[in-house]
């Protein structure tokens, strides 16, 4: 087992130089890292100098463009994770939970549900709280929150990787609809089975399987395997497909409303349904974290409510069964 020596390593560095090589090595790169810093490259050598002097190892293989880090730097990182978590449970635990979210605060989601609804809702919350510096990626991709340093995974479906906390926002589902062009050329399902004899409109999800409905409706949970002519890795592009008669699609309610409520989509196999709860997930509690307790709950109160960029499900409720 690895460990540091305490009789011969010399402990006394800052902190802040463990910021600068946790951030050093997710950029691999002393350059990007004095950018991201506002300092110079200069410096950021200076400080891994220091505290490789201080600790008695490298930290890096270092190259003319870039660095990459040692099998002790990886120890060291893991174990500077540990430490800043520490830190922030400790002013949170001093403050009784009412600290100021500050710092920087790396948040990703899908490329719809970011454009639509968190992006906005972001926006908001950098106005209400000003020490919090917020970054956004929309990825659709299962992201690996440790490895790209994210605080906030905001997501359609359940958080299922167990070394994660999940927090739920809002409730929703996905409904089967088409445009009532095509179901006056193929005619409507009658049952989930035959949704493999019609065009579906594919999408690759980032946590579903590519080409597999899961429903559930009046005759329970049924699987079926659909195919079509058409598939796309953006929800939009998938439901202008379906609104052009191309097929059925699978989409949530909350981004189905408004072309349910004007007749471009009109619903197939009422009361069938995909579960599509809007969760996030992280790496820590909200007890430990100000800035990921305040993202949370911010959105939750606003997801579900009735401001802008609230999901708003009103018509489709109308896709319920007489």
């Amino acid at each position: 087992m690895w460990f540091y020596d305490s009789r011969t390593v010399n402990l006394n560095f800052q902190l802040d130089d463990l910021r600068v090589f946790c951030l050093a090595a997710r950029k691999a790169s002393f350059a990007a890292t004095a950018t991201e810093l506002g300092t110079s490259p200069a410096y950021v050598s200076k400080r891994i100098a220091l505290l490789e002097k201080a600790l008695g190892v490298a930290l890096f293989h270092r190259t003319a463009r870039r660095v990459t880090v040692t099998e002790d730097g990886e120890r060291v990182y893991a174990a500077a994770q540990q430490i800043f978590q520490g830190v922030d449970h400790l002013g949170e635990t001093v403050a009784g939970g009412r600290i100021e979210p500050r710092g920087t605060l790396r948040v990703t989601t899908s490329f719809r549900l970011g454009r639509r609804h968190i992006g906005p809702l972001l926006s908001q919350l950098a106005q209400r709280h000003p020490a919090l510096d917020i970054k956004l990626d929309a990825v659709d991709r299962r992201v690996d929150l440790i490895a790209e340093d994210v605080d906030l995974d905001v997501r359609v479906g359940a958080v299922d990787e167990p070394h994660l906390v999940a927090h739920q926002l809002a409730s929703g589902a996905r409904l089967l609809c088409a445009a009532p062009s095509y179901l006056a050329r193929r005619g409507a399902p009658a049952s989930v089975a035959e949704l493999s004899r019609h065009d579906c409109l594919v999408l690759r999800d980032r946590n579903q399987a590519f080409g597999v409905w899961r429903l559930a409706g009046p005759h329970g949970e049924e699987k079926v395997k659909v195919t079509g002519r058409l598939a796309s890795n953006n929800a939009e592009i998938v439901r202008g497909w379906g609104i052009d008669g191309h097929g059925i699609v699978l989409q949530a309610d909350w981004d189905l409303h408004e072309d349910l409520a004007a007749g471009r989509l009109v619903p197939v196999l009422p009361g069938t349904t995909q579960p599509a709860d809007i969760w996030a997930a992280s790496t820590v509690r909200l007890s430990h974290s100000a800035k990921v307790r305040a993202c949370v709950q911010f959105l939750r109160e606003e997801l579900a409510g009735d401001g802008p960029y609230a999901l708003r499900r009103g018509a489709a409720s109308a896709a319920q069964p007489a």
